[in-house]
């Protein structure tokens, strides 16, 4: 069990090596309309990382903590939330009152889903102001989801710009 584990760590931390470069440019005009920088939405557990992103632009707390699995890990900057509980009661709330108030707009997303592991890597243009400061960055997201009694549960996120 614990050689899968390393297998399964060692399979996705190269998924997320590859797509640095692929991820590392600002786009061009005729990237934002290339529909080959977006793929595997249509799976179940693009569903799942798309109904994620939607909970926290909309605020609905109630679906992005169902989506999170209790022991999520959560990288963002040089910070660190080791749980749902944590991410819930304390960052989850006002990542959504940011989202609400900016205009996000997928510039690439790519979901690679296995029998029962899946890693969503996205890129977003987030545009607005917030608490009175003008705000205009490209993000990048990578989540890792595991599937757990039948659902697709997020075991991981990274978010940076």
């Amino acid at each position: 069990m614990k050689y899968l584990n390393q297998t399964k760590f060692f399979t996705l931390f190269i998924l997320l090596i590859s797509s640095t470069a692929v991820l590392s440019h600002e786009p061009t005009v005729k990237e934002k309309s290339d529909t080959a920088l977006f793929s595997g939405l249509q799976t179940s557990a693009g569903k799942a990382a798309l109904a994620f992103q939607t909970a926290l632009e909309t605020g609905d707390a109630n679906t992005a903590r169902s989506l999170l699995a209790d022991d999520v890990l959560i990288f963002e900057g040089k910070g660190v939330e080791r749980s749902a509980k944590e991410y819930a009661s304390h960052h989850m709330l006002s990542d959504m009152k940011y989202l609400q108030v900016m205009t996000v707009v997928r510039l690439e997303h790519h979901v690679m889903q296995y029998e029962a592991v899946a890693t969503s890597m996205s890129r977003s243009r987030v545009k607005g102001t917030y608490k009175d400061k003008e705000i205009d960055r490209v993000g990048n997201e990578t989540i890792t989801l595991e599937k757990r009694d039948g659902a697709w549960k997020i075991t991981h996120i990274h978010w940076s710009n």
